[in-house]
């Protein structure tokens, strides 16, 4: 008698997940954290889905603090989307506890460990810029797709070609970075930005890369840090320095005041695209516009 009781209930829950399945209305609801995100996502997604990112252009994740208007989407999302790795700090205890009462998806959840970098900031952590690595990006895309895709079975397919042909193109744009970027001299791809968020990036395009802040926009950046990397500047030759359009521009100044006090010619050239993309219809307005405006960019600061 109590196993066929424990078999209702089982049968019960099934019938109910069935019922709330069909009584979905409309679109799936999905928020996502980063533009950088809900610009892969649509790619994928096309208007099968509403998609909604809390963080606009030039918004730092890194210092990001959830509006009253943040929580209001998150309760209404079916599905909550970030990209992981504690690059939503102020939020990650938030998501934490949405996982419990609904889908939550980490685009970095479908990235192999071994192709993480290590945080030089934080003991036992990875760096949370993956998607300067286009190559992993979409390895972490395509966990996100998929977990939708067991959600709303009745576009699987759909989903399945837009992701193949979003992942040719994306592909595409990483064979011409690299062609770009190797026509650099090796001793001029050297990359100092205003935080350290271009390492994936220098791994997989042969350039060395030096944040003046570490990781988190949140790191500390003292006296000794500046009068190093004035050095560091003078010593290799480097023409210029990066700043981003997300973080303050004040730590790449004072690189420059100081190589001028030891007559040294250097420029701040950007603003390159970090941790958000660019306003929506300009070139930097999605993911492949604003890496590919990375590249020009650094290409031509460093000649």
């Amino acid at each position: 008698m109590k196993n066929i009781f424990i078999f209702i209930l089982i049968i019960g829950g099934l019938n109910a997940c069935r019922i709330e399945e069909s009584t979905q209305t409309g679109p799936l609801n999905i928020v996502v954290t980063t533009g950088i995100i809900k610009d892969g996502l649509y790619q994928i997604l096309g208007d099968n889905v509403e998609i909604t990112s809390m963080m606009g252009p030039g918004t730092d994740p890194h210092l990001y603090k959830p509006t009253p208007g943040d929580v209001d989407l998150l309760e209404n999302a079916d599905i909550i989307i970030a990209n992981g790795l504690h690059l939503e700090g102020k939020m990650s205890e938030m998501l934490r506890k949405y996982g419990q009462e609904k889908l939550v998806l980490n685009v970095a959840d479908g990235i192999d460990k071994g192709d993480l970098i290590k945080s030089a900031d934080f003991e036992d952590s990875f760096d949370p810029h993956i998607w300067f690595d286009p190559t992993i990006w979409i390895n972490g895309l395509e966990h996100v797709k998929n977990g939708i895709a067991a959600v709303d079975t009745a576009n699987k397919s759909t989903y399945d070609a837009n992701f193949n042909a979003y992942k040719k193109e994306v592909l595409m744009m990483d064979s011409w970075a690299k062609e770009e970027l190797g026509k650099l001299h090796e001793a001029h791809r050297i990359l100092i930005t205003s935080h350290d968020a271009f390492s994936y990036f220098g791994r997989r395009y042969g350039v060395e890369v030096k944040g003046i802040q570490g990781i988190s926009t949140l790191s500390e950046v003292g006296l000794r840090d500046i009068a190093d990397m004035v050095d560091f500047v003078i010593t290799k030759g480097i023409k210029s320095i990066f700043i981003e359009t997300s973080t303050s521009s004040k730590t790449a100044q004072s690189i420059l005041d100081g190589a001028e006090q030891k007559k040294y010619l250097l420029k701040i050239d950007g603003p390159l695209f970090s941790d958000a993309l660019g306003e929506p219809d300009t070139k930097g307005g999605t993911y492949i516009g604003m890496f590919k405006e990375n590249v020009e960019i650094i290409v031509n600061g460093l000649k």
